[in-house]
This record gives C-alpha cells, structure tokens and sequence, in this order.
C-alpha cells in the first residue's frame, strides 16, 4: 500500500485527486493508497446530509472563509479544519474483506489505537459511527465505496478550532458534543507524529506494509499518477 503524505489541500482538489486514484485502482494502475492531509476550513453534507444542520448563515461562513460542499460520502454535516488530520483510504476491499461493517470498524479501531499512542482512551459509541471520548466525537467517519472501492474516510481531531464546530450540527446529533487532543491533553502533540502512529496503526489492523509514495504537485494537477510510485 502507498502513502501519499500532503499538506494543506482545498476540499474540491482533494476530491478531484480520489476521484483519480479510484478510477485508477479500478483500472489496476495503482496499488491501495492512503492520503493523509489536512483542510482548509470547509463544511462538508454527506449525500444524505441535510442543509438545515449548518445553523452558522452563508454570509457568516462567507465572512469566515469557510466553504460548503456536497461530497459523496456517508454520514451529514461536518467542519474539515487545519488541526484535524484527515485519512482518505484508497482501497479495494476484494483484496481484504468485502464488509463494510468490517471496513468502518476497523477503521475506527485505527484511530482508537493511535490515539492510545499519546494516551488518549476513546471508543465506540452503541448505534454511533465514529470514535469518541464518552459523548463528544474525536474522530469523525464517513466513506463511500464503489464496485468495493473505498473512498472519503476518516478525520481525526489533533488541534483544530473547536468553535468552528459550533457553525454545525456535527453528524446532525444535536446531543452529542465534540473534542481534541489538545483539549483531552491540555496541548496537542506533533501533527507529524500523530500522522506516523496513524500509518503504523492502518498497517497492524489492516494487514499491510505501507511504503511512501511521492506525487509530484504538477502531476496532481493534472491528473496523471503516473508518478504515483512508492519508494
């Protein structure tokens, strides 16, 4: 499995880029991928989501410089932000397991195990997606599979503006709050860190060896992944 490792990237280009990695893992030219970046401040509505749990106006977000997208994925409303490390696994589960309760809990079982890296204990939540720290969400999940391709994912809160949690209903759960890792902690560890603990824990529950993989900013913008290569 390849690692891209990218930094801050706008929401649209980032779901230009899984598109292009779908499409070429179907086709067999790449390997599983998995993309780790972060967000400029941006509002995402799963295909399902409703509007009316973005409480914040459009000309406030507007004045925030907050975008609002529709994406694909599972799941309702929620705030992507720098801060929050976001996992977009590029995989096809015909090469794993094809169970989506599968695919989601061990994705969350990611996320619990890295996040006892920094000692931090979170878990599930009885009829909730996600993981959580008794009731306030640490890690937001939402993915999409086609023809057993996985796409979207998972965004891990390490120190991201929390007030900006409160322009949303995040997952439209009203009664549930939200958390950190700077706020369990009292200050956040390394994003670099929190981003090798990741890695390390996708590779143990998912059974792989991970290798970084470099894709050239020209490339990406093109969309040729010809020099999606590991190294």
């Amino acid at each position: 499995m390849l690692l891209l490792n990218l930094g801050l990237e706008p929401c649209n280009r980032a779901l230009d880029l899984q598109h292009r990695l779908v499409a070429a893992r179907r086709e067999g030219r790449i390997e599983d991928v998995l993309l780790l970046l972060e967000h400029p401040p941006v509002i995402t509505l799963g295909r399902r989501g409703d509007e009316s749990n973005i409480v914040a106006s459009r000309e406030l977000l507007a004045r925030l410089g907050i975008e609002v997208h529709r994406v694909e994925r599972g799941g309702d409303v929620t705030y992507h932000g720098p801060g929050q490390l976001i996992g977009y696994p590029i995989l096809d589960l015909r090469g794993h397991r094809q169970d989506v309760g599968w695919y989601m809990h061990s994705l969350e079982e990611v996320l619990i195990r890295a996040l006892s890296d920094f000692g931090v204990e979170a878990g599930r939540l009885e009829g909730r997606i996600g993981v959580w720290i008794g009731d306030k969400n640490i890690v937001a999940l939402g993915a999409r599979i086609e023809e057993w391709i996985t796409y979207h994912g998972f965004a891990l809160n390490v120190s991201p503006d929390l007030s900006h949690f409160d322009l949303v209903i995040p997952c439209g759960l009203k009664e549930f709050g939200v958390t950190s890792m700077k706020e369990v902690l009292g200050q956040a560890p390394e994003m670099s860190e929190v981003r090798k603990s990741v890695v390390q824990r996708f590779s143990q529950v998912f059974g792989v060896e991970i290798r970084q993989a470099v894709l050239e900013e020209s490339l990406v913008r093109r969309g040729d992944l010809g020099s999606c290569q590991g190294g």
